[in-house]
């Protein structure tokens, strides 16, 4: 059976009526002649911090089961919400989680790993339904308990859900219409690239660029599943890059909320450092006057929880801004602790790579935004309580 892959990242759902207007999307999109289509949605913007911080304000070492469980609540609260937008325009329509998508993983809670999937849940949802909305970053392990699959990581349940089904392309929609050269929102003059390398992309996300998560796009090369990356706008829906296998392209990547692990000496790095590689995190080994250590510059959440399980009590962790430069085969990380600096750095290694290259930050210089709906639910700290 064919049907048409489509992915909305959080950005997509600032408020309620973007999911109308996602809705509004998919109803066009049946009117002009798709036949099924199943869409993946991340969570609202913001939800799943604030659902980490509720977790940890109750119980600061919650069970690692319990913590996923949690965590995927918010993209199954958002797979409702569009379910309900789609409904509301006479679709037939019907939202699945983690549970029901026939995709199964390892028991690595945190950021869990594909084992097997079945396409037959879905495929039987898609004989009585126009449109499925699957919540993604979640599916279950050999005991079927709920497991995450990392943040961001909503994109691998796109692709994912793409390859089972036999399509070869998968639509990725976000705030921005495609990949470019540096974060749009920070670097005047950064570049839209129109078509690049699935192993470029990967490599830009593991340096922290929030575009598309790499083990999405590793597993979209090995399943020759083409990524097209587009936003949804007032004017329809625009597409800026496509992810292919081939054409390179320089970039600046900043990495706001990067790690590094001070270890005690450099055979504690090399062992650190190995037991990440083992589960697929990369890490930048350091050695400098302050000793030896670690930069990790993306899925830092699991690697913290990693490094937990290992007692390894003498290394300590602090945040920072990482700013890569990579360039083909070249990779080189700035690390500065004052982010204003950070992005100064990052403006003036941008314009040595793209020389003249001019324009606005993306956006007239706004920031990204988070929902203001996605704490009603759930708040963290200094939450209002009611009186009894």
């Amino acid at each position: 059976m064919s049907a048409i892959v489509l992915k909305f990242g959080g950005s997509s759902f600032l408020d309620p009526g973007d999911y109308r207007r996602v809705a509004r999307h998919i109803a066009d999109r049946l009117a002009a002649g798709e036949n099924k289509i199943v869409v993946v949605v991340s969570a609202m913007s913001g939800a799943t911090a604030n659902l980490k911080a509720v977790m940890l304000e109750v119980n600061e070492q919650p069970s690692p089961s319990s913590f996923d469980a949690a965590l995927a609540t918010g993209e199954m609260l958002s797979a409702c919400l569009l379910e309900a937008g789609i409904s509301r325009l006479g679709i037939s329509v019907l939202s699945l989680n983690g549970y029901s998508l026939g995709i199964r993983t390892n028991s690595d809670f945190g950021r869990a790993s594909l084992e097997c999937v079945d396409p037959q849940p879905i495929k039987a949802a898609l004989q009585k339904h126009d449109v499925i909305v699957a919540a993604g970053a979640q599916a279950i392990d050999q005991s079927g308990r709920l497991t995450f699959l990392g943040r961001n990581s909503s994109d691998l349940t796109a692709i994912v859900i793409a390859s089972m089904l036999g399509e070869h392309a998968c639509e990725i929609y976000s705030d921005v219409p495609g990949v470019f050269s540096a974060d749009p929102y920070l670097i005047p003059g950064a570049q839209l690239i129109p078509e690049i390398a699935y192993a470029t992309i990967a490599q830009m996300s593991r340096c922290g660029a929030k575009v598309l998560h790499h083990r999405a796009v590793e597993y979209a090369e090995k399943h020759a599943v083409t990524i097209v990356c587009k936003s949804l706008t007032d004017n329809g829906a625009v597409t800026g890059t496509i992810v292919t296998g081939h054409r390179n392209a320089p970039s600046i990547i900043v990495a706001r909320d990067a790690a590094v692990i001070s270890c005690a000496n450099l055979a504690e790095r090399d062992d650190l450092c190995a037991l990440l590689t083992q589960h697929d995190i990369s890490a930048i080994c350091m050695e400098d006057n302050c000793g030896a250590g670690i930069c990790i510059t993306s899925d830092i959440d699991f690697a913290v929880r990693l490094l937990a399980l290992t007692g390894t009590r003498s290394a300590s962790i602090r945040s920072t801004t990482a700013v890569t430069e990579l360039d083909l085969s070249m990779l080189r990380v700035h690390l500065e602790g004052d982010y204003e600096r950070a992005i100064f750095l990052a403006r003036q290694l941008h314009e040595r790579m793209y020389p003249g290259a001019v324009g606005e930050p993306f956006g007239s210089g706004m920031t990204k935004q988070r929902s203001a709906y996605s704490s009603l639910l759930v708040r963290a700290n200094n939450s209002p309580r009611n009186s009894q």
